[in-house]
């Protein structure tokens, strides 16, 4: 399991790397898991919850993934 550090580590370095490339979240994530030798699986379980919204706004202004609507129920 990874360590609270460890997430929020992995999400400054992908954070850094998709401002520094202009990458998308996601392909920051596999670039960086290429460049390093870290297993996609690894990875998965080290996406914090702030990485994972902004992950989540980008598929959504790409036309990815369903807009979220929020409901009074």
């Amino acid at each position: 399991m990874a360590t609270k550090e460890e997430k929020n580590k992995f999400s400054y370095d992908i954070d850094c790397l998709a401002a520094n490339t202009g990458l998308s979240f996601l392909d920051a994530i596999l670039d960086y898991c290429e460049k390093t030798g870290l297993e996609i699986e690894m990875a998965a379980s080290l996406v914090n919850e702030n990485l994972k919204e902004k992950i989540e706004f980008q598929a959504m202004e790409n036309n990815l993934m369903k807009t979220k609507v929020k409901t009074l129920f």
